[in-house]
């Protein structure tokens, strides 16, 4: 039976006939994936890739072209594993291509407000340190509610949820410049009332 008739019983939703086409091609995957390099990929990876291009042939043959199926499969699996390397160059770049300078400013170019700012530091794991950290939380929390104004801590709550600036100030219904003013004054008072309560 013809590559060209097993395709057509694939199409009918015969198993075996699948089974057996791949069966047949494998090792020509496996010799046209050693023709290729994938950095940072292993040699399976190749082979992988040409067994899906093997897969679309055989999907995708269609006996009125004039191609033989095995042409039309050898076509296929090249570009599978040629799109591949491309694709996997690309994405390797893409840090480079795509960074975000921690100095850069948060809101704009005349925000005080970097990246680096926001960063976390070191988490702490310990469970005692996470509950003196807690009580701590606690008592600033009581604190802060005492000395923002009620847009200061609308602006923080959001904040802290993880909004951006721009849907706090959707959300508030302000200039995303007055949410950046209210968040640096937030900051500027909890620094003062840490250095107080750090001095008693």
């Amino acid at each position: 039976m013809s590559d060209e008739d097993l395709v057509e019983l694939v199409r009918q939703g015969d198993d075996e006939a699948l089974e057996h086409l791949i069966h047949k091609y494998k090792n020509f995957v496996r010799a046209k994936a050693r023709s290729y390099f994938l950095i940072g990929a292993d040699r399976e990876d190749i082979v992988q890739e040409g067994m899906i291009g093997l897969y679309k042939s055989i999907r995708d043959f269609r006996d009125d072209k004039l191609a033989s199926f095995k042409a039309f499969a050898e076509l296929c699996i090249t570009r599978q594993i040629i799109t591949a390397i491309k694709t996997a160059t690309r994405q390797k770049h893409i840090p480079l291509n795509s960074y975000v300078s921690l100095d850069k400013p948060i809101y704009d170019e005349d925000s005080d407000r970097t990246l680096l700012d926001v960063i976390c530091g070191s988490r702490v794991t310990d469970p005692e340190e996470l509950i003196i950290n807690q009580e701590e939380f606690d008592d600033i929390e009581v604190r802060m509610g005492e000395i923002l104004s009620d847009l200061e801590r609308k602006v923080l709550m959001l904040y802290l949820d993880g909004r951006s600036y721009q849907e706090i100030a959707v959300d508030l219904k302000r200039h995303v410049k007055s949410i950046d003013n209210a968040l640096q004054r937030v900051k500027r008072k909890l620094e003062r009332y840490l250095e107080v309560r750090d001095v008693n």
